[in-house]
């Protein structure tokens, strides 16, 4: 069974109209189960389906196809900016301030972070799964901002999205001993971590003010109806896409 939505969005961006951030979800589409409106390539999907899905799927956002930067991502602490759409390999990070560019983060489970600064007009989309997370791409990507752009933490707005839970996120003691006892609990004679959670640590401990994040309640492992999991599904699932950028609200043909 599918969503009848095509996406979910962060309410903390709705008071700046020129933010476009959404995450994708199952969808009946041209892609066949298991792929319902899959938007990756690497799953084994007809590529004519996925782009399909991309094209319905930015349609309903108001953006260009042609002006989405995507990644390949190898969770990593790897940032790059993006000044134009494009593809960077080896990539969990990317940031641009640059308007009609849209950071494009491929996830079934791992956690996106999307951060935006409006007194500055840069944007970025984090990739975060357990490797990432440890290695705390989320803080080195925000300190980098932040000396680039010579800004304060509380200048950020900043939305962490849907991804598998705490709860639902059961590991071996050797991911378990990588984290801190904040992000991580035991039950049962059982190991899990809270990815979100540590995320949203990392930001508060660079300074951004609690009431700046939005933290979703969705869950890509329990929410089967919504999003795709890799830890579910295993291989034979697809990928939904988060999708952050601005809007030239200045031009007549933006979109």
């Amino acid at each position: 069974m599918t969503s009848e939505k095509l996406y979910v969005k962060p309410s903390i961006f709705d008071a700046y109209p020129e933010v476009v951030c959404a995450v994708s979800v199952k969808h009946s589409s041209s892609s066949k189960p298991p792929f319902f409106f899959n938007q990756s390539f690497s799953v084994g999907d007809d590529p004519g389906h996925v782009k399909h899905n991309r094209k319905i799927f930015f349609k309903e956002l108001g953006i260009n196809p042609d002006r989405v930067t995507y990644q390949r991502q190898i969770h990593s602490t790897n940032l790059h900016y993006s000044n134009e759409p494009a593809f960077f390999m080896d990539s969990d990070a990317l940031y641009t301030d640059v308007k009609e560019v849209y950071l494009g983060i491929s996830l079934a489970d791992c956690i996106p972070v999307f951060l935006y600064s409006p007194g500055a007009g840069v944007v970025a989309g984090i990739h975060s799964g357990w490797k990432g997370t440890r290695s705390k791409i989320l803080t080195k990507t925000l300190k980098s901002l932040l000396g680039q752009y010579h800004l304060r933490p509380s200048d950020f707005i900043c939305y962490i999205g849907p991804g598998i839970s705490g709860e639902n996120y059961e590991v071996g003691k050797f991911v378990f001993d990588q984290f801190d006892e904040e992000s991580r609990f035991e039950k049962e004679g059982k190991f899990f971590v809270d990815l979100k959670k540590d995320n949203f640590r990392q930001l508060v401990n660079c300074g951004v003010p609690a009431e700046n994040i939005e933290v979703t309640d969705y869950c890509t492992y329990r929410d089967s109806e919504m999003f795709h999991s890799y830890r579910r599904d295993g291989g034979t699932s697809g990928r939904m896409l988060g999708i952050i950028g601005l809007r030239d609200l200045s031009s007549k043909t933006s979109g």
